[in-house]
């Protein structure tokens, strides 16, 4: 059923949640799984200003890897075999290319719920958009406060 899978990673506490979710149902399911951390790009005051200082982009790319490493180690250490991919730019344009490219049958992202689930986290929000863009089905691992 789901073959490949895709974890969008970024170490939070809805992160680690996301990741134990997508190992039991990657081993259920004997699936592929390749975990995706994304370095934001920084802020857009300095998109505007066309200066984007590259000591910002490295550290922020440094995070990011940092992070990647941390849930490739987790994974291995459950015994799974995982690839890893680092990512710099928007989150939702970045999974949904990468699960493209990858031909995913699953994007698994976490999720913290804090008042509604539909209220809070569909509604011209990171996952809305993801929804509308993802080229397959997504699962939302959540976290209650």
């Amino acid at each position: 059923m789901f073959k490949k899978i895709l974890l969008a990673y970024n170490g939070s506490r809805e992160g680690k949640s996301a990741l134990l979710a997508c190992a039991e149902i990657a081993a259920f399911a004997h699936s592929e799984t390749h975990l995706l951390a994304v370095a934001g790009m920084p802020s857009s005051m300095f998109l505007t200003e066309g200066f984007l200082p590259e000591e910002l982009l490295e550290e922020e790319k440094k995070r990011a890897q940092e992070i990647l490493n941390e849930g490739i180690a987790q994974l291995k250490k459950k015994g799974f075999t995982v690839a890893g991919h680092l990512a710099v730019g928007e989150p939702v344009e970045e999974i949904s290319r990468l699960a493209a490219e990858l031909k995913c049958d699953l994007i698994v992202v976490g999720h913290q719920q804090k008042a509604s689930f539909a209220s809070r986290w569909w509604r011209g929000s990171v996952g809305k958009t993801l929804l509308d863009h993802a080229p397959c089905s997504i699962f939302v691992a959540q976290t209650r406060d």
